[in-house]
């Protein structure tokens, strides 16, 4: 795995939530709701089980995860 730059905050809910929107409107996830708790409900199939995230932090680190995946499944392109 590619190490990451330390980030200079931790992730706000209005990011991990715009993070949230672009993984549903791209279909690499299936949903993902923000709980009043401040957890955030995570469904990556229609009819998979669903996720429980604790936080911003790692809404944002699953996107990390999900980019990581995409780009190292890509074929090199020349």
């Amino acid at each position: 795995m590619i190490p990451r730059h330390p980030r200079s905050s931790e992730p706000t809910t209005a990011e991990a939530g715009t993070w949230a929107d672009v993984l549903v409107r791209r279909r690499l996830l299936h949903a993902a709701v923000l709980c009043p708790t401040g957890q955030w409900l995570i469904q990556h199939q229609p009819d998979g089980p669903v996720h429980v995230l604790k936080g911003p932090a790692q809404v944002v680190e699953l996107v990390a995860t999900i980019q990581h995946r995409t780009h190292s499944t890509r074929p090199a392109s020349r």
